[in-house]
């Protein structure tokens, strides 16, 4: 979420709704003295950190002729990168209380999904991948790190997808429909309990088959 007064209004409503309190930051992943502020006023306001969900990201879709050394840039940067820096500031606090999880948000695109139009994306989501496995290793045995490898979901950054492409989509996929966010949401959410302390170093696809 980019736009601070969206996240506001959400933050406002996990407030109301559910008791509980939040904190809005704006911090550019991939900039890692804006991460390393961000996981200390976290850690300054709730005292530890016990989950990171890493799901910041971009896809700048081009064709493949049209497609810049800047763009692979700035989507690994953000993609790669950020989760990267996330999680290398917030396991510090993790591996002090020896208690933690990390989810990182890959992709279908990083596995079995392939389009020319978003290659640097497609290499970030697998990049990602790779990384959730090392860090699995690095932060043996006190944190568990896991991927979540969604495929074709119902978000703002696919609404402009073309209708044809939606429609041939569709069809490889077996549930025959797009995931909602919720979806994906209840699949971090049971990595983040404890019914699943003894999944580690794991990529759940969540793609209705395909």
């Amino acid at each position: 979420m980019t736009d601070r007064e969206n996240a506001e209004e959400l933050s406002n409503y996990l407030k109301e709704e559910y008791k509980i309190e939040t904190l809005v930051i704006k911090a550019d992943v991939s900039n890692e003295e804006q991460v390393k502020d961000m996981i200390q006023e976290i850690i300054d306001k709730f005292g530890k950190i016990d989950v990171l969900v890493n799901n910041a990201g971009i896809a700048i879709d081009k064709e493949f002729e049209d497609r810049t050394v800047e763009d692979w840039k700035r989507t690994l940067e953000v993609n790669t990168i950020g989760t990267f820096l996330v999680s290398k500031y917030a396991s510090e606090n993790m591996m002090n209380n020896k208690s933690g999880k990390i989810i990182n948000v890959s992709s279908t695109n990083g596995i079995n999904t392939f389009f020319p139009s978003s290659i640097d994306y497609d290499a970030s989501k697998a990049a990602i991948i790779n990384l959730t496995y090392n860090l699995a290793i690095q932060f043996a045995p006190y944190i568990n790190v896991n991927a979540v490898a969604p495929g074709w979901v119902n978000t703002e950054m696919n609404k402009e997808l073309a209708e044809d492409l939606i429609k041939e989509e569709t069809e490889k996929i077996y549930k025959k429909r797009f995931a909602e966010p919720e979806e994906i949401a209840k699949v971090i959410c049971f990595l983040a309990s404890e019914d699943a302390e003894y999944i580690n170093g794991t990529v759940i696809k969540v793609d209705g088959g395909m």
